[in-house]
Protein backbone atom coordinates (compact mmCIF):
# COMPACT_ATOMS: atom_id res chain seq x y z
CA UNK A 1 0.00 0.00 0.00
CA UNK A 2 1.43 3.43 -0.82
CA UNK A 3 0.48 5.13 2.31
CA UNK A 4 1.78 3.31 5.96
CA UNK A 5 0.77 4.70 9.00
CA UNK A 6 2.88 5.11 11.97
CA UNK A 7 1.54 2.09 13.48
CA UNK A 8 2.28 0.00 10.44
CA UNK A 9 5.00 1.43 10.44
CA UNK A 10 6.41 0.65 13.43
CA UNK A 11 5.26 -3.42 13.12
CA UNK A 12 7.78 -3.47 9.62
CA UNK A 13 10.75 -5.01 9.38
CA UNK A 14 12.44 -1.38 9.96
CA UNK A 15 11.10 -1.28 13.58
CA UNK A 16 11.71 -5.50 14.05
CA UNK A 17 15.68 -4.11 14.02
CA UNK A 18 15.08 -1.34 16.83
CA UNK A 19 12.36 -2.67 19.26
CA UNK A 20 13.43 -0.29 21.96
CA UNK A 21 12.30 2.12 19.82
CA UNK A 22 9.31 1.48 19.37
CA UNK A 23 7.07 2.60 21.58
CA UNK A 24 8.72 5.95 21.80
CA UNK A 25 8.16 6.51 18.10
CA UNK A 26 4.13 5.35 18.71
CA UNK A 27 3.77 8.04 21.41
CA UNK A 28 5.88 10.21 19.27
CA UNK A 29 3.85 10.52 16.45
CA UNK A 30 0.87 7.98 16.97
CA UNK A 31 -1.35 9.38 14.28
CA UNK A 32 1.05 10.54 11.58
CA UNK A 33 1.18 9.06 7.90
CA UNK A 34 4.26 8.29 5.98
CA UNK A 35 4.27 6.78 2.19
CA UNK A 36 7.24 5.28 1.36
CA UNK A 37 7.31 2.71 -1.51
CA UNK A 38 8.35 -1.10 -0.63
CA UNK A 39 11.88 0.04 -1.98
CA UNK A 40 12.65 2.18 0.72
CA UNK A 41 12.55 0.00 3.18
CA UNK A 42 16.10 -1.83 1.99
CA UNK A 43 17.22 1.87 1.47
CA UNK A 44 16.51 2.64 4.98
CA UNK A 45 18.36 -0.49 6.13
CA UNK A 46 20.86 -0.17 3.85
CA UNK A 47 21.62 3.64 4.47
CA UNK A 48 20.56 3.67 8.14
CA UNK A 49 19.22 6.85 7.54
CA UNK A 50 15.07 7.99 6.73
CA UNK A 51 14.28 9.40 3.36
CA UNK A 52 15.02 13.29 3.29
CA UNK A 53 10.75 14.06 2.59
CA UNK A 54 9.93 12.01 6.14
CA UNK A 55 9.42 15.15 7.96
CA UNK A 56 6.89 16.49 4.55
CA UNK A 57 5.86 12.98 5.17
CA UNK A 58 4.47 12.78 8.21
CA UNK A 59 3.97 16.01 8.83
CA UNK A 60 5.49 15.62 12.36
CA UNK A 61 7.93 17.36 13.76
CA UNK A 62 9.07 14.06 15.60
CA UNK A 63 10.86 12.84 12.39
CA UNK A 64 14.62 14.70 13.40
CA UNK A 65 14.01 12.55 16.25
CA UNK A 66 13.34 9.37 14.48
CA UNK A 67 16.22 9.42 12.54
CA UNK A 68 18.75 10.38 15.35
CA UNK A 69 17.24 7.48 17.99
CA UNK A 70 15.91 4.39 15.37
CA UNK A 71 19.26 4.11 13.52
CA UNK A 72 21.76 5.62 16.23
CA UNK A 73 24.78 3.48 16.90
CA UNK A 74 23.40 2.86 20.21
CA UNK A 75 19.95 1.24 18.50
CA UNK A 76 22.39 -0.74 16.17
CA UNK A 77 25.51 -1.73 17.48
CA UNK A 78 26.89 -5.29 18.45
CA UNK A 79 28.80 -6.26 21.38
CA UNK A 80 30.93 -9.43 21.17
CA UNK A 81 31.53 -11.16 24.35
CA UNK A 82 34.77 -12.66 24.80
CA UNK A 83 36.07 -15.72 26.43
CA UNK A 84 35.92 -14.89 30.22
CA UNK A 85 38.89 -15.52 32.36
CA UNK A 86 38.95 -18.43 34.25
CA UNK A 87 41.82 -18.65 36.03
CA UNK A 88 45.52 -18.34 35.77
CA UNK A 89 45.83 -22.31 34.38
CA UNK A 90 43.38 -22.45 32.01
CA UNK A 91 43.85 -20.75 28.23
CA UNK A 92 41.09 -22.42 26.52
CA UNK A 93 38.03 -24.08 26.35
CA UNK A 94 34.95 -26.17 24.63
CA UNK A 95 32.00 -24.69 23.68
CA UNK A 96 29.69 -27.05 25.33
CA UNK A 97 26.53 -25.80 24.39
CA UNK A 98 24.89 -22.93 23.29
CA UNK A 99 21.68 -22.22 25.71
CA UNK A 100 20.66 -18.97 23.08
CA UNK A 101 20.51 -19.63 19.95
CA UNK A 102 21.07 -16.58 17.36
CA UNK A 103 18.28 -14.57 16.75
CA UNK A 104 17.73 -15.19 19.95
CA UNK A 105 16.65 -12.92 22.76
CA UNK A 106 18.51 -12.81 26.05
CA UNK A 107 17.72 -10.97 29.38
CA UNK A 108 20.60 -9.56 31.38
CA UNK A 109 22.60 -12.31 33.15
CA UNK A 110 20.87 -15.15 31.20
CA UNK A 111 23.14 -18.74 30.54
CA UNK A 112 24.03 -18.10 26.47
CA UNK A 113 26.76 -20.35 26.46
CA UNK A 114 28.39 -23.34 28.10
CA UNK A 115 32.21 -23.82 28.37
CA UNK A 116 34.06 -27.07 28.74
CA UNK A 117 37.40 -26.24 30.46
CA UNK A 118 40.08 -29.53 31.69
CA UNK A 119 39.36 -28.00 35.58
CA UNK A 120 35.72 -26.44 35.56
CA UNK A 121 32.60 -25.94 33.60
CA UNK A 122 32.28 -22.43 33.14
CA UNK A 123 29.08 -20.21 32.26
CA UNK A 124 28.92 -17.16 29.91
CA UNK A 125 26.25 -14.48 30.43
CA UNK A 126 24.31 -12.05 28.61
CA UNK A 127 26.16 -8.93 30.04
CA UNK A 128 22.66 -6.86 28.94
CA UNK A 129 19.48 -7.59 27.73
CA UNK A 130 19.45 -8.01 23.86
CA UNK A 131 19.61 -9.99 20.88
CA UNK A 132 22.21 -12.96 20.02
CA UNK A 133 23.33 -12.24 16.54
CA UNK A 134 26.04 -14.34 16.22
CA UNK A 135 27.91 -17.12 17.47
CA UNK A 136 31.44 -17.49 16.55
CA UNK A 137 32.26 -20.89 17.60
CA UNK A 138 29.91 -24.40 17.23
CA UNK A 139 29.47 -26.77 19.83
CA UNK A 140 32.28 -28.54 20.35
CA UNK A 141 35.08 -26.00 18.80
CA UNK A 142 37.71 -25.01 20.97
CA UNK A 143 38.30 -21.10 21.68
CA UNK A 144 40.58 -19.22 23.29
CA UNK A 145 40.41 -17.27 26.25
CA UNK A 146 39.74 -13.82 25.25
CA UNK A 147 38.62 -14.45 21.67
CA UNK A 148 35.15 -13.71 20.55
CA UNK A 149 32.56 -15.86 21.48
CA UNK A 150 29.59 -14.54 20.56
CA UNK A 151 27.56 -11.23 19.39
CA UNK A 152 25.15 -9.48 21.14
CA UNK A 153 22.80 -6.41 19.73
CA UNK A 154 21.57 -4.55 22.58
CA UNK A 155 17.73 -3.79 23.51
CA UNK A 156 14.50 -5.18 25.02
CA UNK A 157 12.70 -8.28 24.09
CA UNK A 158 10.57 -8.08 20.69
CA UNK A 159 6.58 -7.69 20.57
CA UNK A 160 5.95 -11.50 19.64
CA UNK A 161 7.80 -13.08 22.98
CA UNK A 162 11.22 -12.93 23.67
CA UNK A 163 12.84 -14.69 21.22
CA UNK A 164 13.06 -14.18 17.64
CA UNK A 165 12.19 -17.57 15.91
CA UNK A 166 8.58 -17.69 17.78
CA UNK A 167 6.62 -15.38 15.19
CA UNK A 168 8.45 -17.69 12.43
CA UNK A 169 6.62 -20.68 13.67
CA UNK A 170 2.95 -19.95 13.13
CA UNK A 171 3.34 -18.67 9.37
CA UNK A 172 5.12 -22.14 7.27
CA UNK A 173 2.43 -24.12 9.50
CA UNK A 174 -0.20 -22.38 7.59
CA UNK A 175 0.33 -21.69 4.12
CA UNK A 176 3.08 -24.97 2.90
CA UNK A 177 1.48 -28.12 4.07
CA UNK A 178 -0.01 -28.54 0.69
CA UNK A 179 3.11 -27.93 -0.76
CA UNK A 180 5.46 -30.66 1.47
CA UNK A 181 2.40 -33.57 1.39
CA UNK A 182 4.06 -34.24 -2.81
CA UNK A 183 7.57 -34.19 -1.30
CA UNK A 184 7.44 -36.44 1.79
CA UNK A 185 7.41 -39.61 -0.06
CA UNK A 186 11.07 -38.41 -1.55
CA UNK A 187 12.32 -36.56 1.52
CA UNK A 188 13.32 -39.53 3.81
CA UNK A 189 15.33 -41.28 0.52
CA UNK A 190 17.75 -38.07 0.58
CA UNK A 191 17.66 -37.99 4.67
CA UNK A 192 18.35 -41.87 5.05
CA UNK A 193 22.31 -41.64 4.35
CA UNK A 194 22.62 -38.45 6.83
CA UNK A 195 21.38 -40.52 9.02
CA UNK A 196 23.54 -43.73 8.24
CA UNK A 197 26.78 -41.56 8.54
CA UNK A 198 25.72 -39.98 12.15
CA UNK A 199 24.87 -43.73 13.50
CA UNK A 200 28.30 -45.17 11.72
CA UNK A 201 30.17 -41.90 13.51
CA UNK A 202 29.13 -43.20 17.08
CA UNK A 203 28.63 -46.70 16.51
CA UNK A 204 31.02 -49.31 14.52
CA UNK A 205 31.58 -52.91 13.81
CA UNK A 206 35.11 -54.27 14.79
CA UNK A 207 37.01 -57.20 12.36
CA UNK A 208 35.82 -59.50 14.96
CA UNK A 209 32.18 -58.62 14.45
CA UNK A 210 31.77 -56.99 17.72
CA UNK A 211 29.60 -53.96 18.02
CA UNK A 212 31.20 -51.19 19.81
CA UNK A 213 30.49 -47.28 20.17
CA UNK A 214 32.99 -44.55 20.34
CA UNK A 215 32.68 -41.23 21.83
CA UNK A 216 35.23 -38.36 22.65
CA UNK A 217 36.78 -37.83 25.59
CA UNK A 218 35.86 -34.70 27.55
CA UNK A 219 38.37 -32.04 28.76
CA UNK A 220 38.12 -32.92 32.08
CA UNK A 221 38.04 -36.40 31.92
CA UNK A 222 41.42 -36.00 29.84
CA UNK A 223 43.22 -33.87 32.16
CA UNK A 224 41.83 -36.34 34.96
CA UNK A 225 43.70 -38.83 33.08
CA UNK A 226 46.75 -36.53 32.48
CA UNK A 227 47.35 -35.45 35.93
CA UNK A 228 46.58 -39.39 37.76
CA UNK A 229 49.28 -40.62 34.79
CA UNK A 230 51.74 -38.26 35.91
CA UNK A 231 51.43 -38.76 39.38
CA UNK A 232 52.22 -42.28 39.09
CA UNK A 233 55.17 -41.35 36.84
CA UNK A 234 56.55 -39.08 39.62
CA UNK A 235 55.93 -39.86 43.10
CA UNK A 236 56.95 -43.38 44.59
CA UNK A 237 53.66 -44.16 45.67
CA UNK A 238 53.00 -46.95 48.58
CA UNK A 239 49.97 -47.83 50.19
CA UNK A 240 49.43 -49.28 53.62
CA UNK A 241 46.30 -50.40 55.08
CA UNK A 242 44.38 -50.33 58.56
CA UNK A 243 41.01 -52.07 59.63
CA UNK A 244 38.85 -49.66 62.34
CA UNK A 245 35.74 -50.59 63.93
CA UNK A 246 33.32 -48.30 63.67
CA UNK A 247 30.89 -49.64 66.49
CA UNK A 248 31.31 -46.74 68.88
CA UNK A 249 31.18 -43.92 66.07
CA UNK A 250 28.01 -45.39 65.07
CA UNK A 251 26.53 -45.83 68.15
CA UNK A 252 26.96 -42.05 68.87
CA UNK A 253 25.90 -41.08 65.23
CA UNK A 254 22.67 -43.10 65.96
CA UNK A 255 22.22 -41.56 69.46
CA UNK A 256 22.75 -38.01 68.35
CA UNK A 257 21.63 -37.92 64.92
CA UNK A 258 17.87 -36.15 65.40
CA UNK A 259 19.63 -33.74 67.81
CA UNK A 260 21.94 -33.17 65.39
CA UNK A 261 19.62 -32.74 62.25
CA UNK A 262 17.15 -30.51 64.32
CA UNK A 263 19.73 -28.14 65.85
CA UNK A 264 22.10 -27.76 63.00
CA UNK A 265 20.18 -28.54 59.68
CA UNK A 266 22.27 -31.16 58.56
CA UNK A 267 22.30 -34.64 58.63
CA UNK A 268 25.23 -36.24 61.14
CA UNK A 269 27.64 -38.48 58.72
CA UNK A 270 30.47 -40.04 59.20
CA UNK A 271 32.85 -38.08 56.96
CA UNK A 272 32.90 -35.09 59.93
CA UNK A 273 34.25 -37.65 62.32
CA UNK A 274 37.08 -38.22 59.56
CA UNK A 275 38.01 -34.72 58.66
CA UNK A 276 38.43 -34.09 62.32
CA UNK A 277 40.62 -37.34 62.75
CA UNK A 278 42.74 -36.51 59.78
CA UNK A 279 43.01 -32.59 60.67
CA UNK A 280 44.84 -33.76 64.10
CA UNK A 281 46.73 -36.19 63.03
CA UNK A 282 48.28 -33.94 60.08
CA UNK A 283 49.00 -31.62 63.24
CA UNK A 284 50.75 -34.25 64.60
CA UNK A 285 52.61 -35.76 61.78
CA UNK A 286 53.64 -32.88 59.57
CA UNK A 287 55.47 -34.92 56.83
CA UNK A 288 51.79 -36.32 55.69
CA UNK A 289 50.72 -32.68 55.11
CA UNK A 290 53.77 -31.34 53.27
CA UNK A 291 54.91 -30.99 49.44
CA UNK A 292 57.90 -31.41 47.35
CA UNK A 293 58.52 -28.58 44.81
CA UNK A 294 61.66 -28.93 43.21
CA UNK A 295 64.46 -30.06 45.73
CA UNK A 296 62.34 -28.13 48.86
CA UNK A 297 59.95 -30.04 50.79
CA UNK A 298 57.18 -27.38 51.52
CA UNK A 299 55.27 -27.86 55.26
CA UNK A 300 52.23 -26.38 55.27
CA UNK A 301 50.68 -24.70 58.47
CA UNK A 302 46.79 -24.85 57.21
CA UNK A 303 45.33 -28.09 57.38
CA UNK A 304 43.01 -28.39 53.70
CA UNK A 305 41.49 -31.16 53.19
CA UNK A 306 40.39 -31.93 49.38
CA UNK A 307 36.88 -34.06 49.38
CA UNK A 308 36.46 -36.33 46.46
CA UNK A 309 33.35 -35.99 44.99
CA UNK A 310 31.96 -37.78 42.10
CA UNK A 311 30.22 -35.96 39.58
CA UNK A 312 28.71 -37.30 35.22
CA UNK A 313 31.98 -35.66 34.21
CA UNK A 314 34.39 -36.98 36.35
CA UNK A 315 35.77 -36.84 39.80
CA UNK A 316 37.14 -33.55 41.18
CA UNK A 317 38.08 -33.02 44.79
CA UNK A 318 36.99 -29.44 46.85
CA UNK A 319 38.68 -28.03 49.56
CA UNK A 320 37.38 -27.94 53.06
CA UNK A 321 39.71 -24.84 54.65
CA UNK A 322 41.79 -24.59 58.18
CA UNK A 323 39.87 -28.06 58.97
CA UNK A 324 41.35 -28.12 62.12
CA UNK A 325 39.31 -25.22 63.94
CA UNK A 326 35.83 -26.82 61.95
CA UNK A 327 33.05 -28.46 64.15
CA UNK A 328 31.49 -31.53 62.87
CA UNK A 329 28.49 -29.54 61.56
CA UNK A 330 30.67 -27.11 59.77
CA UNK A 331 32.16 -30.16 58.00
CA UNK A 332 29.67 -31.70 57.42
CA UNK A 333 27.48 -28.17 55.97
CA UNK A 334 30.54 -27.37 53.77
CA UNK A 335 30.64 -30.88 52.68
CA UNK A 336 27.15 -30.48 51.74
CA UNK A 337 26.99 -27.31 49.77
CA UNK A 338 30.29 -28.12 48.40
CA UNK A 339 28.87 -31.37 46.99
CA UNK A 340 25.79 -29.85 45.19
CA UNK A 341 28.23 -27.19 43.44
CA UNK A 342 30.27 -29.78 41.97
CA UNK A 343 27.38 -31.72 40.95
CA UNK A 344 25.63 -28.78 39.20
CA UNK A 345 28.44 -28.03 37.48
CA UNK A 346 28.69 -24.93 39.81
CA UNK A 347 32.17 -25.45 41.46
CA UNK A 348 35.06 -22.85 40.63
CA UNK A 349 38.74 -22.85 40.30
CA UNK A 350 39.51 -21.70 43.74
CA UNK A 351 37.59 -24.46 45.49
CA UNK A 352 39.64 -26.72 43.79
CA UNK A 353 42.81 -24.85 44.70
CA UNK A 354 45.06 -25.29 47.41
CA UNK A 355 44.69 -28.03 49.01
CA UNK A 356 47.29 -30.13 51.30
CA UNK A 357 45.39 -33.48 51.86
CA UNK A 358 42.70 -35.76 50.39
CA UNK A 359 40.18 -37.84 51.65
CA UNK A 360 38.12 -40.61 49.27
CA UNK A 361 34.96 -42.12 50.17
CA UNK A 362 35.19 -45.31 48.28
CA UNK A 363 32.44 -46.88 50.64
CA UNK A 364 29.58 -44.82 49.75
CA UNK A 365 29.69 -47.83 46.27
CA UNK A 366 30.21 -50.56 48.15
CA UNK A 367 34.09 -50.80 47.73
CA UNK A 368 35.64 -53.14 50.37
CA UNK A 369 39.18 -51.95 49.88
CA UNK A 370 41.22 -50.08 47.14
CA UNK A 371 44.83 -48.19 46.61
CA UNK A 372 43.76 -44.57 45.94
CA UNK A 373 46.43 -42.43 43.55
CA UNK A 374 47.73 -39.61 45.46
CA UNK A 375 46.07 -36.24 44.17
CA UNK A 376 49.56 -34.02 42.93
CA UNK A 377 51.23 -31.99 44.44
CA UNK A 378 50.36 -33.60 47.43
CA UNK A 379 51.72 -36.36 49.34
CA UNK A 380 49.19 -38.29 50.18
CA UNK A 381 45.52 -39.83 50.41
CA UNK A 382 43.14 -41.47 52.76
CA UNK A 383 40.75 -44.31 50.70
CA UNK A 384 37.62 -44.64 53.09
CA UNK A 385 35.64 -47.86 52.12
CA UNK A 386 32.64 -50.19 52.70
CA UNK A 387 31.82 -51.11 56.42
CA UNK A 388 30.86 -54.91 56.91
CA UNK A 389 30.44 -57.20 59.82
CA UNK A 390 33.32 -59.05 60.60
CA UNK A 391 34.35 -61.76 63.35
CA UNK A 392 36.60 -59.89 65.64
CA UNK A 393 38.30 -60.56 69.01
CA UNK A 394 36.96 -58.42 71.47
CA UNK A 395 39.25 -59.55 74.89
CA UNK A 396 38.49 -63.05 75.31
CA UNK A 397 35.16 -62.81 72.51
CA UNK A 398 34.91 -63.32 69.04
CA UNK A 399 31.70 -60.42 67.94
CA UNK A 400 30.53 -59.45 64.94
CA UNK A 401 31.34 -55.76 64.62
CA UNK A 402 31.38 -53.00 61.91
CA UNK A 403 34.82 -52.83 60.54
CA UNK A 404 35.96 -50.80 57.77
CA UNK A 405 39.28 -50.75 56.09
CA UNK A 406 41.37 -47.72 55.49
CA UNK A 407 44.14 -47.17 52.84
CA UNK A 408 46.65 -44.77 52.73
CA UNK A 409 48.48 -43.91 49.71
CA UNK A 410 51.63 -41.76 50.39
CA UNK A 411 54.61 -40.46 48.71
CA UNK A 412 57.32 -42.69 49.79
CA UNK A 413 60.23 -39.84 49.04
CA UNK A 414 58.45 -37.61 51.11
CA UNK A 415 57.07 -40.02 53.62
CA UNK A 416 58.30 -42.97 55.67
CA UNK A 417 56.58 -46.02 56.39
CA UNK A 418 57.27 -44.96 60.16
CA UNK A 419 55.16 -42.05 59.75
CA UNK A 420 52.47 -43.33 57.80
CA UNK A 421 51.63 -46.55 60.13
CA UNK A 422 51.61 -43.66 62.92
CA UNK A 423 49.45 -41.41 60.75
CA UNK A 424 46.53 -44.68 60.38
CA UNK A 425 46.90 -45.62 64.38
CA UNK A 426 46.05 -42.14 65.02
CA UNK A 427 42.80 -41.78 62.69
CA UNK A 428 41.83 -45.67 63.43
CA UNK A 429 41.94 -44.48 67.58
CA UNK A 430 39.85 -41.42 67.16
CA UNK A 431 37.46 -43.57 65.12
CA UNK A 432 36.93 -45.90 67.37
CA UNK A 433 36.78 -43.75 70.88
CA UNK A 434 35.23 -40.30 69.50
CA UNK A 435 35.89 -38.94 72.93
CA UNK A 436 39.35 -38.40 72.33
CA UNK A 437 38.70 -35.71 69.85
CA UNK A 438 36.52 -34.07 72.44
CA UNK A 439 39.10 -33.88 75.15
CA UNK A 440 42.18 -33.79 72.37
CA UNK A 441 44.47 -36.34 73.11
Amino acid sequence: RPFLTMAQLIRSSIFRRCAPVAASVARAAPRASVRLAPKAFSTCMATRALPRSLPQMTGHRAAPFLEQSLFSSRAFSATTVNVPEMGDSISEGTVETWEIGEGEFANADDVVCNLETDKINAEVRAPESGTVTKHHAAEGETVQVGSPLFDLEAGSAPEGGSKKEEPKKEEPKKEEPKKEEAKKEAAPKKEAPKQKQQEQSSSTVSASGVSERRVPMSRMRMRIAERLKDSQNTAAMLTTFQEVDMHELMALRSQYKDEFLEKHEVKLGFMSAFVRASSKALEDIPAVNASIEGNDIVYHDDVDISIAVATPKGLVTPVLRDCGKMSFADVEKEIAFLGRKARDGQITLEDLAGGTFTISNGGVYGSMMGTPIVNPPQSAILGMHGIVKRATVIGDQILPRPIMYLALTYDHRLIDGREAVTFLRSIKANIEDPRRMLLDL
